[in-house]
């Protein structure tokens, strides 16, 4: 049975502390990018993923130089324009997946993620399936839609959905709500918004009149395998969570495949479905944080409270709209 401290460890699995990283016996490089204030990191790529882009024409690796002592990298920094660098990277990821050289690439979804600079601006988009080569903040959306049952533990009652078994990460998993990934150039509450109704048929109505924003969520992630295709791989990831209350008249229902079934849950049945691993990683900690924010989970009743708060909003070393004086 996993505690809850268990449950953050799984989602926030990266290392703390300074000096040279280590992932699963591969070394880290820092992906840098240079403006003109200097240079400031902007991913962490394995030394796998690095061999790999040696082997290729500089072309396809945007000018690659490579600082085996010192662990950094710098990519297309030759290239001026935004347009010009996400062409770039495109087709650097574009003939890696031709060649199947990285499992995670036969996820790709044909989705552009933006990877920012720290004075706001984008540096360039790459697809989503990709995104772990550069080791760059992924960004996400959470809604929890709940109900209020003066007769459940707590007064209330949560939807909870099981992921599709045929899912290409988590299958057969429970989730939270609604959750999805941002798209370059899209707005975390217009994404909650598409996803409410793609995943689960929520009137727009509903979800624009009803959703309150109550956050956000960082850690670093490290895949493990087989959820998710191919372990050893570095996401620090960015989610803005979101809280709805429902009418009991209003049902959740799938649409687009990527969830079998609803239900409504109380929290004790999910406090049980938590500690027996039944959710995908970080949706098991915005359902923590959501108990913590609702009065459910309390320092009484969980000593490491504190630490496991602190590790659902770690600093991120990248630059983006999570930073506070984005």
């Amino acid at each position: 049975m996993k505690s809850n401290l268990d449950l953050v460890n799984d989602t926030d699995g990266f290392p703390y502390g300074d000096g040279p990283i280590t992932i699963n016996g591969q070394v880290l490089f820092t992906l840098l990018w240079r403006d003109a204030g200097g240079e400031y990191p902007i991913g962490y790529v394995l030394d796998r993923v690095v061999d790999e882009f040696a082997k290729l024409p500089e072309q396809l690796t945007g000018h690659m130089q490579v600082d085996r002592t010192a662990r950094t990298l710098r990519m297309f920094q030759a290239l001026a324009t935004e347009p010009a660098r996400t062409a770039a990277v495109a087709a650097l990821t574009q003939h890696l997946r031709e060649r199947d050289v990285f499992p995670l690439l036969r996820g790709w979804r044909g989705e552009p993620w933006p990877v920012h600079g720290r004075r706001g601006e984008l540096l360039f988009s790459v697809e989503r399936a990709a995104v772990g080569l550069l080791g760059a903040v992924r960004y996400g959306v959470h809604l929890t839609a709940y109900v209020e049952d003066a007769a459940a533990p707590h007064g209330l009652r949560v939807w909870v959905p099981r992921r599709a078994a045929d899912k290409s990460t988590f299958p057969g998993m429970l989730d939270n709500t609604v959750a999805g990934g941002l798209m370059t150039g899209e707005d975390p509450f217009e994404c909650v918004v598409r996803e409410a109704d793609e995943e689960a048929s929520l009137p727009e109505a509903v979800v624009r009149a009803g959703t309150t924003p109550v956050g956000i969520i960082t850690y670093i992630y490290v895949t493990d395998g087989p959820n998710n295709g191919e372990a050893g791989f570095v996401y620090p990831e960015v989610e803005w969570a979101y809280d709805l209350r429902l009418p009991a008249d209003v049902v959740p229902q799938p649409k687009d495949g990527e969830v079998d079934e609803f239900y409504l849950c109380d929290v004790d049945t999910i406090k049980r479905d938590l500690a027996a691993g039944e959710y995908k990683t970080n949706c098991g900690v915005v359902m923590l944080d959501f108990f913590i924010r609702h009065g459910i989970l309390t320092v009484e009743e969980e000593p490491q409270l504190a630490e496991i708060q602190k590790r659902m909003r770690r600093e991120l070393p990248f630059p983006g709209p999570h930073w506070g004086n984005w």
